[in-house]
């Protein structure tokens, strides 16, 4: 069901309260901490996958490392 203009202000009006009103708790900063490292983490290792991948694929190509380390 469509909402009106006015509870869509409504709405944000809360959402704004909500947001001026947190008091973050030393837990949640704890947390945002551990999932930006896990977040490091995971893009590290992708980017490791992706060079022994392409490392390989050049190898099997027959490039040289002198043209593949550029």
């Amino acid at each position: 069901m469509p909402r009106s203009i006015q509870d869509i202000l409504d709405h944000a009006d809360e959402l704004a309260k909500r947001f001026e009103d947190y008091d973050p708790d030393p837990v949640d900063e704890t947390s945002v901490a551990e999932l930006l490292l896990r977040r490091a983490c995971l893009a590290r290792a992708q980017t490791e996958r992706q060079t022994a991948e392409g490392g390989s694929e050049a190898r099997l190509a027959g490039l040289s490392w002198k043209r593949s380390g550029k």
